[in-house]
C-alpha cells in the first residue's frame, strides 16, 4: 500500500533551532544505530519509520557502520526512502557519520580526508541520495591534524554532498578548536552529538563544559543514548530479562548493572511515576529540560525496536516541565555512573 503521511504530523512535536543556525530539529529524533540492519524484518523497520514521521519526527540519524552488517542500515534506509519518503525528502533531515572502523586497511577508519570523503560517497550511494543534511566526524582522531578532518567536512559542504557539518564525542576544548577551524574555512559548525543521560553527565563537567563551548560558537547539541543503553527504562527494575540487551552483552553488559546503579534507576523510576511518566519518558524529558539559559540540548536522539516503544518515547514531549523540587530529587539518583562507552581514554 502506498504510504501517505499523516496530515497532522506537525501538530504535536516541538521543533528547536540548532544553535544560531536557521535549521530546526524535532525535540526527539530517531537514530538507526540498532534495529535497521539486516537482523530486523524490513516490514517492522517500515512501520517504525512511517509512524515516526507521522508523529513529527523529521530527523533520521545514521552512520556508515550501522547495521549489522556494517552499511546495511543505510542500504535499508535507502530502500525505505525510495518506497515511502522520496516525495517528502525536503521535509526530512538525514544525517550520517564516519570515524569508526568501516573497511580493512589504513584508510577505513578515523579522521583522514581520504577516509571521510570516501565514506561519505559510499553512504550517499547506499542511501540513493545526492546529499545528506548533516555529515559528522564521528570521533576525534588523535593522529590526524584537526585541520585535515575539519577540512574534509568543509569540502563535503562546499561540494554539495552535505548541507551542514557536525562532530560527535569531541571534548569541549576539541569542539572550540574544531569550530574555529571551520569558521576560518567558511563552514560553521552546526551541531555536536555527544552521549548524555542521567547516568552519563560528562558534558556538564569542565570549564568551559561542552554546553558552554557550544553556546560560545553558536552550535547546537543532539544527545544520543539518553536512556543509557536501556538502563533508564523499566526493563531492568526486577533483574535482567533473558532477551534483553544486557543479557546479550550488546553495548550493555550484565556486569554493568550493579545493585548500586539499579537502586538509582529504581529511585528515578519512582520520581517518574509521580510525574505520570514512564522512566524512559522522564529520562528523555530531562535531557530536554529548560535551564537558566534555556535547554542546551536541541534534540534527544532515541532508538526504537517497535512502534510501541517509539510511541512511548515520543510521548515524553507531553511533559517537558520540571519543578525545582523534582530536579533536586532527580539529582540525588542521576549521578555519573561510568557508563560512557565513547569516552576518550588516554
Amino acid at each position: 500500500m502506498t504510504y501517505v503521511a499523516s496530515d497532522t504530523r506537525y501538530s504535536t512535536m516541538p521543533y528547536r533551532r540548532v544553535g544560531r543556525s536557521g535549521l530546526k530539529l524535532p525535540a526527539i529524533s530517531l537514530g538507526l544505530w540498532h534495529n535497521f540492519g539486516d537482523d530486523k524484518r524490513f516490514d517492522e523497520q517500515r512501520a517504525i519509520l512511517r509512524r515516526a514521521f507521522d508523529l513529527g519526527v523529521t530527523h533520521f540519524d545514521l552512520a556508515n557502520n550501522y547495521g549489522p552488517p556494517d552499511g546495511s542500515a543505510e542500504t535499508n534506509f535507502g530502500r525505505h526512502l525510495q518506497d515511502d519518503f522520496r516525495s517528502y525528502r525536503d521535509e526530512l533531515v538525514i544525517s550520517t557519520k564516519a570515524g569508526y572502523h568501516m573497511w580493512p586497511g589504513p584508510y577505513g577508519e578515523w579522521g583522514s580526508r581520504k577516509y571521510l570523503i570516501s565514506s561519505l560517497d559510499q553512504s550517499l550511494q547506499r542511501m540513493g541520495l545526492d546529499y545528506v543534511d548533516i555529515f559528522y566526524s564521528h570521533r576525534p582522531d588523535p593522529e590526524t591534524p584537526l585541520e585535515e578532518t575539519m577540512g574534509a567536512l568543509d569540502y563535503a559542504v562546499r561540494s554539495g554532498k552535505a548541507l551542514y557539518a557536525g562532530i560527535s564525542s569531541y571534548t569541549p576544548e576539541q569542539t572550540l578548536e574544531a569550530a574555529r577551524i571551520l569558521k576560518e574555512l567558511g563552514t560553521p559548525l552546526l551541531i555536536h552529538q555527544p552521549s548524555y543521560s542521567m547516568l552519563n553527565r560528562w558534558t556538564e563537567d569542565g570549564s568551559p563544559n561542552l554546553y558552554e563551548a557550544l553556546d560560545q560558537v553558536g552550535a547546537g547539541c543532539i544527545a544520543f543514548s539518553p536512556l543509557a543503553q536501556g538502563m533508564l527504562t523499566d526493563r531492568y527494575l526486577n533483574g535482567v530479562p533473558a532477551d534483553s540487551r544486557a543479557a546479550k552483552a550488546r553495548f550493555l553488559s550484565e556486569s554493568a548493572l550493579t545493585e548500586d546503579k539499579l537502586d538509582r534507576v529504581r529511585g528515578l523510576n519512582a520520581i517518574a511515576a509521580g510525574r505520570g511518566q514512564s522512566l524512559a519518558q522522564m529520562a528523555i524529558a530531562w535531557i530536554l529540560r529548560d535551564q537558566p539559559k534555556g535547554s542546551p540540548v536541541t534534540s534527544a536522539l532515541i532508538g526504537a525496536s517497535s512502534v510501541r516503544q517509539l510511541e512511548d518515547s515520543l510521548a515524553a514531549v507531553d511533559n517537558l516541565e520540571f519543578s525545582a523540587e523534582e530536579l533536586t530529587a532527580i539529582d540525588e539518583f542521576a549521578v555519573e555512573s561510568d557508563i560512557n562507552l565513547w569516552a576518550q581514554r588516554v
